[in-house]
């Protein structure tokens, strides 16, 4: 009793003390010793220094970039902009978690993006330089946003109307993209300015057009087409020029439908626009979700932001929703049946409207002093008089191939895929792991991603069909915290934990806590980050320490306390690209005698 109450004196004496020097310096300070807030200070400043070499890295691939704008060399350009974003996806460190690096990042993507593909929206470089601390000259600033020769765009729906009025469709060769292979021409930028040849007007003079246009006249009254038109010679004109020199894009389009049409078909029937309007996406982008016009009008639907946004697609520093499938096409039908309700159920001025905008379809009716699309065409721009008659002549012929000469024909597959929900911020590259295929596969999937990982948010990602019950096993065995440091490796018959321990450098405990405690190895495994190699494919030894490959690629073996970067050194390339191309991160420890592929240079 008595040694209890002097503990209490003790005690109260104590925190009195506590109470009275803390207030002496003026503040209450923790009690943590000091040994532990040197240890804490000191991994602060580790974690520093790790993110001013992550942006000064990414800053030293940007500013090339600029360079080589500057000197017309866009794909090289392209090229290095894409390294300096991946030195963020790949630095290990979870860009979220951290304010600079976080602020940093997101307007490398925007900037790139305004630089890529030119608007009304200047790319905002020296904002983005200090953002992130890069020493960006404002002289090479000014010289890239003057290089990139940027034409502002209509904020309304009027697009492509200035083009289609004095002939100009000369695209600035930065809105073409930096990659060629990310984004291709749309069609309608040779719409614009197609004429018909005196063989092609012709052909309606024939007594078996003429014969042929009573039928169409008939299947019109029908309704055989799901909706009504007024037959009119240009039409025919525009059949003509397909089986002729328009052959072959009609041919690609007839074959391309096939990956977009029942999904297509679906959604413009749930939204109550008429099935055979869908053919319209064969006019706009020939089927291809990289179609990329002039205007800036992107994807299958050809969507320019303002109408996008209008209508519900996003477009933000990590997705563009008008590249994608689903969401752009349902965007497409309401849009089309706004404007169809718009023109009391008009089609035709309802198409001529979704190319030129309301504003110049109203403005040629009231020229017109008659809601007819025919009526109204001589008022209308050259491109939308074009557009009109080659829908129609596209859904006689998508009706009729056989009849047209478009009988050998075949549409491609549709295009077959599972969609998951996965959790925000997921690298592609674990997804592909997961889903046995590559980046590049899940990009061409989802068109809509603006870069190798999905949104800070969960976001519903198309993978290979028959996989998502894969993706989805893998997902729920992944640590929550890291998960994009985590890899995922496939074992061969017979392996066990320990196989995989020695090859990966993770303990036989980890892997097992981490994929579910189970004695036997099988199918996908994770490997949580460690401080071993972060692989993510099993192979054995059949090449000697270094071995010219035909391909450009020479295998070279790891000495002990090697990390990718040091070796990169070692060999003369870059530390991104190794790790780029071996699935593992710069910072990646690897064991003595791990078989590494360094690309040429």
């Amino acid at each position: 009793m008595i040694k209890s109450r002097l503990f209490k004196i003790f005690n109260i004496s104590a925190f009195l003390i506590f109470i009275f020097n803390s207030f002496a310096d003026g503040q209450i300070t923790g009690s943590v010793s000091s040994g532990r807030s040197d240890v804490r200070t000191q991994e602060a400043q580790q974690a520093e220094m790790r993110v001013n070499q992550i942006t000064t890295e990414a800053g030293k691939y940007f500013k090339q970039g600029l360079l080589n704008i500057q000197d017309n060399r866009r794909q090289q350009a392209g090229e290095d902009f894409d390294r300096s974003v991946e030195v963020f996806l790949m630095s290990s460190i979870n860009v979220n978690s951290n304010q600079k690096l976080n602020g940093c990042y997101t307007q490398l993507i925007e900037t790139v993006y305004q630089m890529e593909f030119p608007s009304n929206q200047q790319p905002q470089i020296k904002s983005l330089s200090a953002t992130c601390g890069w020493n960006v000259e404002n002289q090479l600033a000014d010289n890239v946003v003057a290089k990139l020769g940027q034409k502002p765009l209509q904020t309304n729906t009027e697009k492509r109307n200035d083009a289609a009025t004095t002939g100009n469709n000369n695209l600035p060769e930065a809105s073409q993209g930096f990659n060629e292979q990310k984004f291709e021409a749309s069609p309608l930028d040779e719409l614009a300015k197609l004429e018909l040849t005196p063989e092609e007007k012709n052909v309606v003079n024939t007594p078996e057009a003429q014969q042929q246009y009573q039928l169409i006249q008939v299947a019109i009254a029908n309704k055989s087409f799901g909706f009504t038109f007024q037959m009119h010679p240009m039409v025919q004109q525009f059949v003509g020029y397909y089986q002729g020199r328009g052959r072959s894009t009609m041919e690609t389009g007839l074959y391309r439908s096939g990956m977009f049409m029942p999904m297509a078909r679906r959604i413009f029937r749930e939204e109550g626009v008429p099935e055979n309007v869908v053919w319209l996406g064969q006019v706009e982008s020939a089927w291809k979700p990289s179609a990329l016009s002039w205007a800036a009008a992107s994807g299958l639907w050809q969507f320019i932001p303002g109408t996008g946004a209008r209508f519900g697609l996003r477009r933000t520093a990590y997705v563009d929703e008008r590249n994608g499938f689903e969401d752009a096409t349902r965007a497409s039908a309401k849009y089309l049946k706004f404007l169809a309700n718009r023109y009391n159920g008009n089609w035709e001025l309802a198409l001529a409207a979704y190319n030129s905008g309301e504003g110049n379809v109203d403005r040629a009716i009231r020229r017109a002093g008659s809601m007819n699309f025919w009526a109204a065409f001589p008022y209308l721009p050259q491109e939308t008089r074009n557009y009109v008659p080659n829908i129609l002549a596209t859904i006689l012929i998508a009706n009729s191939p056989q009849q047209y000469g478009f009988g050998h024909i075949r549409p491609a597959p549709r295009l077959m895929y599972d969609q998951v929900r996965v959790p925000p911020s997921t690298s592609l590259s674990l997804l592909a792991q997961a889903s046995d295929t590559s980046v590049e596969y899940l990009r061409y999937l989802n068109p809509e991603l603006r870069t190798n990982m999905s949104p800070p948010e969960p976001f519903i990602i198309r993978v290979p069909a028959g996989k998502s019950s894969e993706v989805v096993a893998v997902f729920r065995k992944l640590p929550a915290g890291n998960r994009n440091m985590a890899t995922v490796t496939k074992t061969a018959a017979g392996e066990s934990w320990q196989n995989i321990a020695n090859r990966t450098g993770i303990s036989v405990e980890q892997l097992q806590a981490v994929n579910g405690g189970t004695k036997t190895p099988k199918g996908k495994v994770v490997v949580p980050q460690g401080n071993g190699v972060k692989s993510i494919a099993y192979s054995r030894p059949t090449t000697p320490t270094i071995a010219p490959q035909t391909s450009g690629v020479r295998v070279v073996k790891a000495q002990m306390g090697d990390t990718v970067t040091r070796l990169a050194q070692r060999y003369g390339a870059s530390a991104i690209d190794v790790a780029k191309f071996n699935g593992l991160f710069p910072t990646s420890v690897l064991p003595a005698g791990r078989e590494v592929k360094i690309p040429s240079r």
